[in-house]
């Protein structure tokens, strides 16, 4: 399958923020402080975690609320690593409690501080205890959830821990049933049939193609996904344009993965219905290329929509280019590739899946995406990206002015320290200079 270098989307994330900026250098430079013995100068994050997390016991919505929002900004603007190695059960258990009984703001504030604790923890059995003990308390917050900021983030909560945490196609399998279930439910006796708003629908569909991603399509079961592909086709012809570009971005997902068989239905009279695991049978295939030839069309014509009276520029741009890279796609063939700059390191992209995880993890951790980016170890190994490791010997950093005043005033207590510090080096250097230079003497025998 061929790449065109012409396709290539260079998008630059700005250095100017000084949260957002900041690279891996901000960790070393904390850790020499504390070796100075200057800990009072910066604020303490751990202390004021630990005070979030008692706040979450308390009766009134409102403070749990405050609670988990200085959470999430926490575990959005660092990594907190050795406040998880502590607490990482009791944080995990107050906000599944907050999901089962808190208002829509509180579950929709629980659902992104377990998916930001999932995100720091990575890979292993912390990432598995999170996805097995949260599967339960979602899927029933979502059965009677109707506010679209609750489902949203429980949605976006469960793909996040179930990416990071499942251990095979069966656990990723469940967390998309429990999704597509939202989306086209199978009425009986015990389900509601209700209306979605548009945002939870492209919310939906946009974390089940977040799984999708980690699928190989041999290992799909056919039975649960059989009617995708002609849903997601009527959802191209949807009012709402976030709602067709999720459904846009699904469908060329799928056909990227491949085995399409597993997700259309066959028409009856075709065959026993069976699906075989080398060939799709002649008139299925026939059914399948006529789907296929319907999804051209309708994707042809939103590559090329004209904007209507009240459409939004942005959004219609944003609709038109999709279409015309999904268009490329199912013609010849040719994934978009883009670029995007963290700090002074290049995160590419050249596959759908990929584009589909990087879309997703920057929406989930806004401000943090590259912070997070720059120091998650676990992000690294998803997109293969190894920033630049710079060190407080090697490099020149950029302080904020509140920086500046605190390092570089002559008479600021970090120089003060710097001073007895360098002193105290430079004696034990000469110390270390003298005993090597002895080494020779000592071993002589007499």
């Amino acid at each position: 399958m061929g790449k065109r270098s012409s396709q290539r989307k260079k998008v630059t994330l700005g250095d100017s923020d000084d949260d957002d900026s900041l690279s891996s250098s901000s960790t070393s430079r904390s850790e020499v402080m504390l070796s100075q013995g200057i800990e009072d100068v910066q604020p303490d994050k751990e202390s004021s975690l630990d005070q979030a997390l008692d706040a979450l016991y308390e009766k009134r919505a409102t403070t749990r609320e405050r609670a988990l929002s200085s959470i999430i900004e926490a575990f959005s603007s660092s990594l907190q690593h050795l406040f998880v190695e502590k607490k990482f059960a009791t944080l995990l258990h107050q906000c599944l409690n907050s999901i089962k009984r808190g208002s829509a703001k509180e579950t929709s504030l629980a659902s992104h501080a377990i998916g930001l604790l999932a995100l720091t923890v990575g890979h292993g059995e912390n990432a598995h205890e999170i996805l097995d003990e949260s599967v339960l308390p979602i899927s029933q917050a979502l059965k009677s959830s109707f506010e679209s900021s609750k489902v949203s983030g429980l949605v976006e909560c469960l793909a996040i821990v179930t990416f990071i945490g499942a251990n095979d196609p069966e656990e990723t399998e469940r967390s998309m049933q429990i999704m597509w279930q939202l989306l086209h439910p199978k009425l009986g006796s015990n389900v509601v049939s209700r209306k979605l708003s548009a945002d939870v629908i492209a919310a939906v569909v946009s974390a089940w193609s977040f799984l999708l991603t980690t699928m190989d399509g041999w290992k799909l079961n056919p039975k649960n996904w059989q009617e995708s592909i002609s849903y997601l086709s009527n959802m191209l012809d949807k009012d709402d344009r976030s709602v067709r570009i999720a459904a846009g971005e699904a469908l060329a997902l799928i056909f990227e993965v491949g085995s399409l068989e597993k997700f259309f239905v066959e028409p009856k009279g075709l065959g026993d219905n069976s699906i075989h695991e080398e060939n799709t049978p002649r008139g299925g295939l026939a059914h399948l290329q006529g789907l296929k030839g319907k999804i051209l069309n309708q994707v042809r014509n939103l590559s090329t929509e004209a904007g209507g009276k009240g459409s939004v520029k942005k959004d219609l741009n944003s609709q038109r280019n999709l279409f015309r890279d999904v268009l490329e796609f199912l013609e010849g063939g040719y994934c978009p590739e883009t670029s995007m700059k963290i700090g002074g390191d290049s995160l590419s992209t050249s596959k759908w899946s990929q584009l589909i995880q990087l879309n997703f993890l920057k929406r989930f951790l806004g401000g943090g995406f590259v912070k997070h980016m720059q120091e998650n170890e676990f992000l690294h190994e998803v997109f293969d990206f190894t920033p630049k490791r710079k060190h407080l010997s090697g490099s020149e950093h950029h302080l904020s002015s509140g920086e500046k005043r605190m390092y570089k005033s002559p008479n600021s207590v970090v120089n003060k320290a710097r001073t007895q510090l360098l002193n105290k080096q430079r004696m034990l250097s000469q110390g270390r200079n003298a005993g090597h230079y002895a080494v020779g003497f000592g071993d002589e025998e007499p």
